[in-house]
């Protein structure tokens, strides 16, 4: 566990893989502003670590080239053992200023839980087109799997606490590392915070980058497939911040019960009467055998309670809902209700009703919503009210 009562003890680690040019500059400048360091070799084959002898630094090897990912695990268990409570990671490509390590120091200390990215300042006009993009990309990822939206996804100057990172159940080793680590610690519990920072691209003659553009970025696609079908899944998070939580399911059938559990899980009255009327919304559309998936992924985008969201939802299931739209719809298309139900009105003209379903809930699907989201407000007012008093 962190402790909030004692000042956090901080590492920084610095990953290397064949940048012995840099890594040597980039060590005493970060001695300079603080001790520890750690470097881990992840088995370079231009022995750039031999560049640092004679630095008052901590060196780990791996025999051969493991990835980033297992080089940063591997710096949180030395951490562990040394009784260090956070680490903070700088690459070794001179690409990072290290002074800016200053920048998170309060920051860790503020939030000894949180995940904390340097932000990098992409204003220089050396940035490679690539590099934008693939920033914008992977943050449009982290917010669809998440609901969070932070500006650099893919910067590797960050501060972890180590007890998120032996917690996590974490798969990736290379480059990939980066984003599962980010989108892990979000459904854990864990507030995830960022910095501005400086970044320096030399010239495209002078970098070097061991990025490869087809396997890496193949594993991104494979692993942003994955967090998303996972995100999408109405499945319990273990939690690495535990809060207290009843017992029991949530279901329509025990509002007040339902409502109480889930203003425990870090959520608000507004935002759980935004995912009940979200559930009701898109409930009420005829998008046949494709509610839930919808309804996941826009709870997931928008960063609502997914349970909320789906068992609102089921308000919504046949015959009622349905038959109201598709009444409402008649009545738009011949001005009378439709009041034969027989093998022909439903059966041979079934596509008419589905169209006529579709017209009804675009009139009833905003009314349906405004009025189970405030519902549920009130409600979720009043159990907060009743918490409040009890306290």
């Amino acid at each position: 566990m962190i402790s909030t009562d004692k000042e956090p003890e901080i590492l920084i680690v610095i990953p290397l893989y064949n940048h012995g040019d840099t890594v040597r500059n980039v060590v005493m400048r970060a001695l300079e502003i603080h001790h520890p360091v750690m470097v881990i070799d992840d088995g370079s084959t231009d022995h750039g670590s031999e560049n640092l002898k004679g630095l008052d630094i901590i060196l780990i090897r791996h025999q051969k080239n493991l990835g980033k990912g297992a080089a940063i695990l591997t710096a949180a268990k030395h951490a562990q053992k040394m009784g260090i409570t956070h680490i903070v990671t700088i690459d070794a490509d001179d690409q990072h200023d290290p002074y800016d390590f200053k920048q998170f120091v309060p920051l860790i200390q503020k939030n000894p839980w949180a995940v904390i990215v340097g932000k990098r300042n992409f204003i220089n006009a050396n940035i490679p087109g690539l590099t934008r993009f693939g920033r914008k990309f992977s943050n449009f990822w982290l917010r669809l799997q998440t609901g969070l939206i932070i500006g650099d996804v893919q910067s590797g100057f960050r501060a972890y606490p180590v007890v998120v990172l032996e917690s996590l159940k974490l798969r990736e080793n290379h480059f990939s590392f980066e984003v599962e680590v980010l989108v892990k610690a979000v459904w854990a519990g864990i507030d995830l915070l960022e910095t501005d920072i400086s970044v320096y691209y030399p010239p495209s003659t002078e970098r070097i980058s061991h990025f490869r553009l087809f396997v890496d970025n193949l594993r991104l696609t494979l692993l942003n497939t994955k967090l998303t079908l996972m995100s999408i899944a109405p499945m319990p998070r273990r939690k690495i911040v535990r809060k207290n939580l009843e017992n029991g399911n949530v279901t329509v059938l025990h509002p007040l019960r339902s409502i109480k559990m889930l203003l425990t899980e870090n959520t608000t009255p507004k935002k759980l009467a935004s995912a009940g009327a979200l559930g009701v919304f898109l409930g009420t559309l005829p998008l046949i055998a494709c509610h839930t998936i919808a309804i996941l992924f826009a709870a997931s985008f928008f960063r609502l309670n997914k349970i909320a969201a789906l068992s609102t939802s089921q308000l919504c299931m046949p015959p009622l809902v349905p038959a109201l739209c598709i009444e409402t719809g008649y009545y738009i298309r011949h001005g009378e209700f439709l009041t034969e139900i027989s093998l022909k009105t439903i059966g041979y003209e079934g596509m008419q009703r589905i169209f006529e379903w579709l017209i009804g809930s675009i009139v009833l699907a905003p009314v349906f919503a405004v009025l189970v989201g405030g519902i549920i407000f009130i409600m979720a007012l009043a159990v907060n009210r009743e918490k409040h008093e009890t306290a």
